[in-house]
């Protein structure tokens, strides 16, 4: 088993020592600098050649460290980029940095290491001006392509009170008309072919099949789809700017906004880093109430999913059964947390408040009831010809492509390469339960939604093992960054009073620090990257989601089928588009 001296030993061999620099994170990760000139061949090395392989590109972001101040031992940056790598047998991460000191900052490409580097390099450049040489076509991804400036950046305004009111004069609005229209020479597409013209077929931003405010540009010879340039960006809120301004407690409300289907599964990544970060140990009623919550969301986001997967290849019934079924679990979810779609339950070290009395009587009734839902929807939805001509064969690819592209979660495991975080690297508390992980042969539209409609049946049994072996005890740890001072006592003595409205009004002060926690989403891994100054808010929240990286596959998908097969495959990667913009 590599630990993680392994590693740093194995790359000091392969590359000598003067070209790292180790840096200790509060989670433990690897994290090691080198220079600009040898990035390629380590990130190539430790794909390739290394003991272990770390295959997925999990993550590129960036940090702007002009106002960071505690630096000490760290390599002089104006912009630092990170790599974040995953190998997956066995489960090993590891974080390379590269200090960044020239405008504008430049670093090589590697998007010919990974497919999904496309992406990420060109939502660095976006968000903090860093280039990437070499890449095929460094442009703006979440912002307009008349926006000044690069939003991420610690220059550039937070909040829209900073600048004059916003306006759009005709002329104005003229330019960014223009701006949005489609040149395929720019995307390296061409208009006709020997015997051919193209036709460029805009599908969207507001076309029901896309779920969202998303836009595809489709490339057709005939009915043929030769290539697609999706394009994204239009529910981009600043999510992770967000972060920048908010207090630490403060921030988790916004957390459930980002997978608005996922509720507190957006909200435990979050707190994990944080409670890494601080040292805070989860009592276990707590540790098992999350674990219940998280999969009674997942189950009302794969509802959805199955729903609207139907509905898109023209199914209309399905849909309105799964919308009822799902106001069941809402009605568990608001009697439990007070809120439906955005709770804002788990606090750093728990819970906002413990479980309500009869908690676990709408808990039994539902898993009583819902599992011959399921049969009957494998029956109704699955089993039914029209589905299966429509999604079988359809947007097919293998592990290797899976995971060469980033695919996590049901996008991965459709093509048979049983791989969830629960299992593999157990948080929360997962250990402790029994549950299968549901895999499809193909890797086609079909098998990504029988994968997820069996995923529901595993979720019922963890919840069912919530209920019988509940703990009792604390709902929350009793720890000074967490915790304010009994409210009653704030009137005995004016020091309890000041600790109870200043841990309530600015939230603790974080020792600097970095720290990831990393989930098995209700779309696959997403994880919060905390980085502290040493403050009471965040100097930078970096936030990993899957449907961004599962978007950029659709060219890949779709290539060599016809439009009514984009509609299925679209529907079959289950997205929302603010996991995909944040």
């Amino acid at each position: 088993m590599l630990t993680p001296t392994d590693i740093r030993a194995e790359l000091i061999t392969r590359f000598g020592e003067s070209a790292f620099l180790t840096q200790a994170t509060a989670d433990g990760l690897p994290t090691l600098w080198t220079g600009a000139d040898l990035l390629r061949d380590v990130l190539a090395y430790l794909k390739r050649e290394a003991s272990v392989a770390y295959l997925m590109l999990y993550d590129i972001t960036v940090i702007d460290e002009r106002a960071r101040e505690h630096r000490d031992g760290l390599p002089a940056s104006n912009f630092t980029v990170v790599y974040h790598l995953l190998a997956l047998e066995p489960v090993r991460e590891i974080r390379l940095k590269v200090a960044l000191t020239g405008e504008p900052p430049s670093v090589p490409s590697i998007a010919d290491l990974w497919s999904n580097a496309n992406w990420y390099e060109r939502e660095a450049w976006d968000m903090f001006g860093v280039t990437f040489e070499g890449h095929p076509n460094l442009r703006r991804i979440l912002m307009p392509p008349t926006w000044e400036g690069h939003p991420l950046r610690k220059d550039h305004y937070a909040r829209a009170t900073e600048v004059d009111p916003f306006s759009l004069p005709p002329e104005r609005m003229q330019v960014e008309e223009d701006a949005l229209h489609f040149k395929p020479e720019e995307w390296g597409m061409a208009r006709e072919s020997a015997d051919s013209e193209f036709m460029f077929l805009n599908l969207g931003p507001n076309h029901p099949s896309v779920h969202g405010v998303f836009r595809v540009v489709v490339q057709l010879d005939g009915e043929e789809i030769l290539g697609a340039v999706p394009d994204i960006g239009y529910h981009h809120r600043g999510a992770e700017k967000m972060g920048e301004r908010q207090s630490w407690h403060t921030y988790i409300p916004y957390t459930d906004r980002v997978d608005y289907l996922g509720g507190v599964m957006n909200e435990l990544p979050y707190v994990m880093a944080m409670e890494q970060m601080l040292g805070i140990e989860v009592p276990p009623r707590a540790r098992v109430s999350r674990v219940m919550l998280c999969e009674l969301f997942r189950i009302m986001s794969h509802l959805l999913f199955l729903g609207t997967f139907i509905q898109d290849i023209g199914g209309m019934s399905p849909i309105f059964y799964m919308f009822t079924d799902r106001q069941k679990v809402y009605d568990i979810i608001e009697a439990i947390c007070g809120f439906r779609m955005h709770p804002a339950y788990f606090r750093i070290g728990g819970m906002a408040m413990d479980l309500p009395e009869g908690w676990d009587r709408k808990v039994r009734e539902f898993l009583d009831w819902f599992p011959e839902r399921l049969d009957e929807y494998e029956r109704m939805a699955m089993r039914n010809d029209l589905t299966i001509r429509r999604t079988r064969g359809i947007g097919a690819m293998t592990p290797e492509e899976a995971i060469d592209w980033g695919a996590t979660g049901p996008m991965l495991r459709a093509t048979g390469y049983r791989w969830d975080l629960r299992k593999e690297r157990p948080y929360a508390g997962y250990d402790e339960f029994e549950f299968d992980v549901p895999v499809g042969t193909r890797g086609d539209c079909y098998d990504r939604a029988m994968v997820r409609l069996e995923e529901m049946r595993q979720s019922v049994r963890i919840v069912r093992q919530c209920l019988a072996n509940m703990p009792g005890g604390e709902y929350k740890s009793d720890h000074r960054m967490t915790t304010p001072p009994p409210k009653e006592r704030t009137m005995q003595d004016i020091e309890t009073l000041i600790a109870h409205f200043l841990t309530v009004s600015w939230g603790p002060v974080v020792p600097p620090g970095e720290c990831e926690g990393m989930v098995e989403g209700t779309k696959g891994l997403n994880s919060y990257y905390i980085t502290s100054d040493g403050g009471t808010m965040s100097y930078r929240t970096r936030i990993r989601t899957p449907s961004f990286a599962h978007l950029q596959m659709i060219p890949f998908l779709s290539r060599g089928h016809m439009v009514p097969d984009l509609i299925a495959i679209i529907a079959s990667i289950d997205f929302v588009m603010a996991d995909v913009d944040r």
